[in-house]
């Protein structure tokens, strides 16, 4: 019987199988694996037994391991008696030297690594997404807003651009953290190696060499969960992007402004009770899962405090918060392109927004130039003076300020006029993106 939706509702697939328990059970046994052979390689068993434990991983199943852990209660226990069972003979070497971490962090190193490749991908489909629609849009003027008030104007290809560049920060980061996450170690009871010998750090280099992963500089009887907590912070980090942008679209999409709006499948229901709605639902999970993410935080900082050389306080949680975070960061990533590839644009509406206060959002514009003739200052209130009067009166803005002597002496009511032409009025805006548009796909090329 299904409990958590994840199971049911949330993640792609390919996701999920790294993080079932199948796919924990296959990294955990390539790690048993890569240390025989280490350790054969280093002569610290014999070549033989190291071919037996990697022909023997092949048969355990972890309906198996879950049998023996219920026995035995230790999840690592029950693997290495799992692989032991099915050598046939006597055999004293399999996870011969380790402690339970070493196999357990390695193979999580792994599913980070797995993880990473796919979230990567995702990521630079999103921003490829952005960079396309800010191409697209990259003279499309609308309002802006600021306190939720209509400012001067911008595009909409503006803000596809600043997404895009976010999306894009994220993914440096991810290359970045990659290093100081996708690490592994061999280190043994309390990480000094004494069952290694001597050839500790020899089979710890070669048993992360076998598996494709960075080796940590030191560490105690598990890698130290700063790394562990700067992962659930990077995906809390892109998570909070994406709410950030599709609260946007959220807003945008309400009746009172309806500029922009999720595409709406022809059989799609809105409402059980209003059947005219056309709700932004897949924003919403968007920015509704983002909250689940963003609150794996604290305890993955939690999860770095341990009593000494470790205690087993991070491993409860971490068996919830790791899956958890990377399933639902993918699902929301792959949602967030669903929803940008079918965004659907209101032209009227957002011609209509952008002369909603009949020129007043152009205050600015008329003050820079009147600025000029009279200096900033004296400017600035003469204007303002005008806006507050056009408020008040329900006049439009070009005829409020006709009625200022100072005003009319300076500009005619065509120049007026030009200046309150939102399409006069978006400074750079355009050329902007267009170096945005330029440089993220340079950097796609590069990649």
């Amino acid at each position: 019987m299904s409990v958590h939706p994840i199971e049911f509702r949330y993640g792609s697939s390919e996701m999920k199988q790294i993080w079932s328990e199948d796919g924990k059970l296959r990294y955990l046994l390539e790690v048993e694996v890569a240390l025989a052979k280490a350790e054969a390689d280093c002569g610290y068993i014999p070549r033989k037994a190291a071919d037996e434990i990697e022909m023997a991983v092949t048969k355990v199943t972890s309906e198996r391991v879950a049998e023996i852990e219920a026995e035995i209660h230790h999840d690592i226990m029950a693997v290495v008696k799992a692989i032991s069972e099915q050598i046939g003979t006597e055999n004293d070497y399999v996870h011969y030297g380790a402690t339970s971490n070493d196999i357990i962090d390695t193979a999580l190193a792994l599913q980070f690594r797995e993880s990473f490749s796919i979230l990567v991908l995702k990521l630079k489909r999103l921003r490829n997404v952005l960079v396309d629609l800010a191409s697209e849009n990259k003279a499309r003027v609308c309002a802006a807003r600021t306190h939720g008030q209509i400012a001067v104007p911008t595009t909409y290809g503006m803000r596809f651009a600043v997404w895009a560049m976010e999306i894009d920060r994220h993914l440096h980061r991810l290359y970045e953290s990659r290093k100081r996450i996708e690490v592994g170690q061999m280190t043994g009871a309390v990480g000094t190696q004494a069952a290694f010998g001597k050839q500790g750090m020899e089979i710890q280099a070669r048993t992360l060499e076998l598996l494709g992963l960075a080796s940590v500089e030191v560490a105690t009887q598990i890698i130290q969960r700063d790394r562990h907590a700067e992962y659930i912070m990077l995906l809390a980090n892109i998570a909070t992007s994406l709410e950030k942008i599709f609260t946007e679209i959220r807003i945008l999409q309400r009746s009172e402004i309806a500029e922009i709006s999720e595409g709406f499948g022809k059989k799609q229901v809105g409402s059980s009770t209003m059947p005219h709605k056309r709700n932004p639902i897949k924003s919403e999970q968007i920015c509704g899962l983002a909250r689940i993410i963003r609150s794996f935080v604290l305890p993955a900082l939690e999860n770095n405090t341990l009593w000494d050389e470790r205690d087993l306080t991070n491993s409860s949680s971490e068996r919830i918060t790791f899956p958890e975070t990377t399933i639902l960061s993918d699902h929301i990533i792959t949602l967030s392109i669903d929803v940008l590839t079918n965004l659907e644009f209101n032209k009227e509406r957002i011609k209509q927004n952008l002369s909603l206060m009949r020129g007043l959002n152009m205050s600015e514009a008329v003050m820079i130039q009147l600025t000029k003739k009279i200096g900033r200052q004296r400017a600035h209130e003469i204007i303002r003076t005008a806006a507050m009067d056009a408020y008040a009166c329900g006049d439009s803005f070009s005829d409020t300020l006709l009625k200022e002597p100072l005003i009319a002496e300076h500009f005619s009511k065509d120049q007026i006029e030009f200046m309150i032409s939102p399409e006069n009025y978006i400074g750079t805006a355009v050329e902007q993106v267009e170096r945005v548009v330029a440089l993220l796909r340079q950097n796609e090329c590069l990649e």
